[in-house]
């Protein structure tokens, strides 16, 4: 396929731009950008569709690069140099290669629940970094989703992409316009025989993370950075966890906090599947 070449800030360039920078464009588009020797290698290992390969025109490809121009029978852009680093967001230009990729659908059922299922909801985030984190996060302890809920960041944003490492083409990511529908998903699943708890974070919660059975199938709640947890959400939550600190601090930042009960989750399951 013959590719296109952009020398220029022409009209299309600008249209590129407008995935990184313009949340409202790049979801009318249904497409991100991805950015990065990892990300576009699992996005492209787990079969996410590339709509668009862009590269440097002005230098010789390295393996790697070539393998992900032929790995593709997507639209081929050649840029210049410093716009594809512009693209990049690196300074130091050592970018060869970037992929616009389509958005999944927000399906909930790209979720699977099963017998060891854990699922987390992040509601209304603010930080897209933090929704990248808590994807990686998910992606180590072998969770199975993350469901982003209500008036939140966007876990395409080109800050969460990369805060995930690539996570983000390995665990399925949901966006649920509030806690209804995740509620009638979770209704649904559980008439079907599937007895998820829905375990809340807080730190004033009803008892220690480490007291609590996690072995189950669990759906964990987080909530927002400042605000936590809403009021429906709450009532929502089967019971709710907090994690035992010392020191001066009152509590984790939300994907940290998140982190230490996937953790826990992982260990009680490991301790239970060895004791089995």
């Amino acid at each position: 396929m013959a590719a296109q070449r952009i020398t220029s800030r022409n009209a299309r360039f600008q249209l590129l731009q407008t995935l990184l920078t313009n949340r409202t464009k790049r979801g009318r588009a249904g497409e991100f950008i991805v950015q990065g020797v990892r990300p576009i290698t699992l996005a492209l290992e787990h079969g996410w569709t590339v709509r668009t390969v862009l590269y440097d025109a002005d230098r010789r490809l390295s393996g790697w690069a070539q393998d992900v121009l032929s790995a593709s029978r997507a639209e081929r852009i050649a840029l210049s140099h410093d716009l594809l680093a512009e693209l990049g967001e690196k300074d130091d230009g050592a970018v060869e290669v970037l992929v616009v990729v389509a958005m999944p659908d927000d399906d909930l059922a790209r979720l699977p629940v099963h017998d060891a299922f854990c699922g987390v909801v992040f509601d209304r985030p603010t930080q897209p970094g933090n929704i990248g984190s808590i994807v990686r996060s998910a992606d180590a302890f072998g969770a199975d989703g993350l469901i982003v809920t209500g008036h939140a960041a966007d876990p395409y944003d080109p800050r969460s992409v990369r805060a995930s490492t690539g996570s983000l083409f390995a665990v399925p990511v949901v966006r649920s316009p509030s806690h209804r529908e995740v509620l009638d998903w979770l209704a649904t699943e559980r008439a079907a025989g599937r007895p998820v708890t829905v375990v809340g974070t807080d730190e004033g919660g009803d008892a220690d993370v480490f007291d609590a059975d996690l072995t189950g199938p669990v759906l964990l709640l987080v909530g927002n950075e400042t605000v936590g947890l809403t009021a429906a959400w709450r009532e929502a939550a089967d019971v709710t966890v907090s994690i035992p600190m010392t020191g001066a601090a009152s509590s984790l930042n939300a994907a940290n906090a998140a982190s230490v009960v996937l953790y826990e989750v992982r260990r009680q399951r490991l301790a239970a599947a060895r004791g089995a």
